[in-house]
């Protein structure tokens, strides 16, 4: 018998480690932006240089961002019940939207609901490139059922703000 398996992808940014070397970065900015403005294919040097910069080993020193995600994810898991939980990065860090998915097709899930932490409208991440993306894993994987829970509702994510402002002023002594 089958059983119906569901996952979160929570997608961060990413963040660049502070201990890669600036000539690293640099050339593959380089060639990233080059691709962008002339609408070209990737390149096996981006692809290979975007693998370096995903893979650089980080610590909570050399990449706090990642950490805070985890720690993120950490809070979340708890929340979602019956949910397997990963984390992924839009860019610069392991692993990529696509890798995550990768793996949840290994533990043959049903559906992935997708979640950013960009959460403002306006931005590239994520009301372009996630999107392509989810759009990629449906053509990969068409047995699984992608959804990208986007955009927020912004009553919803002003209100835990306007909560947050509360009770950080009952916390701080003045």
């Amino acid at each position: 018998m089958e059983t119906f398996k569901q996952a979160v992808i929570l997608i961060g940014h990413g963040g660049l480690p502070s201990d890669i070397p600036r000539e690293i970065v640099e050339d593959f900015m380089k060639i990233h932006k080059h691709r962008l403005r002339t609408g070209t294919h990737i390149t096996s040097k981006e692809m290979e240089l975007d693998s370096v910069i995903r893979n650089w080993e980080r610590t909570p020193e050399s990449d706090p961002y990642k950490f805070g995600l985890e720690s993120l994810a950490t809070h979340l898991a708890p929340r979602l019940d019956g949910y397997i939980l990963k984390t992924a990065y839009n860019e610069f860090c392991y692993p990529s939207i696509e890798q995550a998915a990768d793996e949840l097709a290994e533990e043959n899930v049903s559906e992935v609901i997708l979640i950013t932490t960009m959460i403002t409208p306006g931005g590239s991440h994520s009301e372009r490139e996630i999107p392509e993306e989810v759009e990629a894993l449906r053509l990969k994987y068409p047995k699984i059922n992608f959804q990208y829970a986007w955009p927020y509702n912004l009553d919803i994510f002003s209100k835990l703000l306007s909560e947050h402002i509360t009770n950080f002023k009952n916390t701080v002594s003045i």
